[in-house]
């Protein structure tokens, strides 16, 4: 991938995105506030960066792949990623994390990341595919045979 291509790099001004750099900016600020030598902690610190970063990267994923089978699989890695951002305040709380109070401003982000999230999905092109042999990300109807 070349920085200066305009359509390998599109998806870089898509506001679902943008809208997930900044989750993964505010999830790494609250993440350097997690000290090191806590080890349950610490732990909880690398789910929550590595969900953040999942945000953004699955996005290039399903831009790059475009077929309807590589979009909804990139999807549902973005949604089980955003589920899980949502639920780790409780163990950021339960592990008695300090700044927890900091992380319902995540769940606000990811809130509004969802309400982005839904119409791209529904913007796949469901003819633009190749059957999944598993039959989890094919267009409806059609069947993995």
């Amino acid at each position: 991938m070349y920085d200066d291509d305009p359509i390998e790099n599109s998806y870089r001004t898509m506001p679902l995105y943008l809208k997930g750099l900044e989750i993964r900016d505010l999830v790494m600020q609250i993440a350097e506030l997690i000290p090191d030598e806590d080890s349950p902690l610490s732990h909880v610190k690398q789910f929550l960066l590595e969900d953040a970063h999942t945000l953004c990267v699955k996005i290039a994923g399903a831009e790059g792949g475009d077929l309807y089978d590589i979009r909804m699989e990139c999807a549902a890695f973005i949604r089980r990623a955003a589920n899980d951002l949502m639920v780790q305040n409780h163990s950021l709380e339960m592990f008695g994390f300090e700044h927890a109070n900091y992380y319902p401003l995540v769940r606000d982000l990811i809130e509004e990341y969802r309400v982005l999230f839904v119409p791209w999905v529904a913007s796949f092109n469901k003819w633009n595919y190749i059957p999944d042999r598993w039959g989890l990300f094919n267009p409806p109807g059609v069947k993995p045979e």
